[in-house]
């Protein structure tokens, strides 16, 4: 995997860079998929050989993660980000404060998957998907 690239793509998702975009340049960085740990704010990206490359994630200010999991809060967050209603990092606040604990992006299987801390979860097809 090429992590600098990986690295760049963490800079555009908190410059606001549409997600279609940042995953398209982690498939060329050998990125599989990558699971976005909110309680120890690190990303983990897994290529397709085995291999396995931490970031942290530079969220400033983030709340705690609340016990319980929404999943309608979730799932309407998902979409205001979508429709560029709010930022990368807005984003991330919102979905702790709807109790997300991590949530995995499946680039090849083409969706997300957020969780709660008692394996509550909710799927999203990646956008354009039906």
């Amino acid at each position: 995997m090429n992590t600098q690239t990986i690295e760049e793509c963490m800079k555009a998702s908190f410059a606001d860079t549409p997600f279609p975009q940042v995953v398209q340049r982690l498939v060329g960085a050998g990125v599989q998929s990558y699971t976005a740990d909110l309680v120890k704010l690190r990303n983990t990206y897994y290529g397709v050989a085995a291999e396995a490359y931490d970031e942290p994630l530079p969220l400033k200010d983030g709340p705690a993660i609340a016990p319980k999991f929404d999943s309608a809060n979730v799932a309407a967050t998902v979409k205001s980000i979508q429709r560029g209603e709010i930022g990368y990092g807005e984003f991330l606040r919102r979905i702790m404060d709807a109790g997300c604990s991590h949530y995995e992006v499946f680039i090849s299987g083409r969706k997300a998957m957020y969780f709660g801390r008692a394996g509550d979860f909710y799927t999203e097809p990646f956008p354009g998907q039906k």
